[in-house]
C-alpha cells in the first residue's frame, strides 16, 4: 500500500511538472505572437504616416509620386503568424519608400521646411524607433523560447508537444538610420 501512495505521488509531480513546463513554454510562445503582432502594428502605423508623407510629395513631384506609391503599393499586413522575413522584407520596402521621399524632400528646400512634412517626418521616425524596441521584445522573446525548448529536461516535453525553437529577425544590413531633419 505505501509503495502505491509513492508511485501515484511521483506520478502526480511528474504529471504537475509536465502541465507546469507546458503552461510555460505556451507563455513563451505567445509572448513571441504578441512581439511579431506589436511589429505589425508599429509597421502600419508608420506605413500610415509614409503614406502622409506621400501626399505631402505629391504636389511638387508627381513623376516621383507615382513611383513610392507603387513601392508603397507593396505594403502587407504583419500578424502574429508572420514570419520574421516577412516584418524585414516590409521594412526593405519601408525603407526604399522612405529614401525616395527623401530624395524628393532635398529637391524641394521648400517642402522640407514645411511645418506638416517636419511634424510627418518625425512621426515616421517615432514608429520606426516603436519598431526597434519591439524587434528588441520579439528577438528577447524568441531567446527564451529557444532556451526553454534547448533545455533539458524541458526539452522532452518541448518534444512531445510539438514546441520548436523560432527564427530571430535578422537587422537588415542595408537598412539606414531614420532619416534626418538636417
Amino acid at each position: 500500500m505505501p509503495y502505491l501512495i509513492a508511485a501515484a505521488a511521483i506520478i502526480a509531480i511528474f504529471v504537475i511538472w509536465i502541465i507546469s513546463t507546458q503552461r510555460s513554454l505556451v507563455a513563451l510562445d505567445e509572448n513571441i505572437n504578441n512581439a511579431m503582432s506589436q511589429i505589425g502594428v508599429q509597421l502600419s502605423s508608420r506605413w500610415d504616416a509614409l503614406t502622409a508623407l506621400l501626399d505631402l510629395t505629391r504636389g511638387y513631384a508627381e513623376y516621383e509620386y507615382k513611383t513610392i506609391t507603387q513601392t508603397i503599393g507593396l505594403r502587407r499586413a504583419i500578424t502574429k503568424d508572420s514570419p520574421p522575413e516577412e516584418a524585414a522584407k516590409q521594412e526593405n520596402i519601408l525603407t526604399e519608400a522612405m529614401g525616395k521621399i527623401m530624395a524628393v524632400a532635398e529637391s524641394y528646400p521648400e517642402l522640407k521646411a514645411d511645418g506638416t512634412y517636419i511634424r510627418t517626418m518625425d512621426s515616421v521616425n517615432q514608429y520606426e524607433n516603436m519598431v526597434r524596441t519591439s524587434r528588441l521584445i520579439y528577438n528577447d522573446s524568441v531567446t527564451k523560447l529557444n532556451r526553454a525548448v534547448r533545455m533539458f529536461p524541458a526539452s522532452i516535453v518541448a518534444g512531445m508537444l510539438g514546441f520548436s525553437g523560432r527564427a530571430y529577425l535578422e537587422e537588415v544590413n542595408d537598412k539606414a538610420d531614420p532619416p534626418s531633419m538636417k
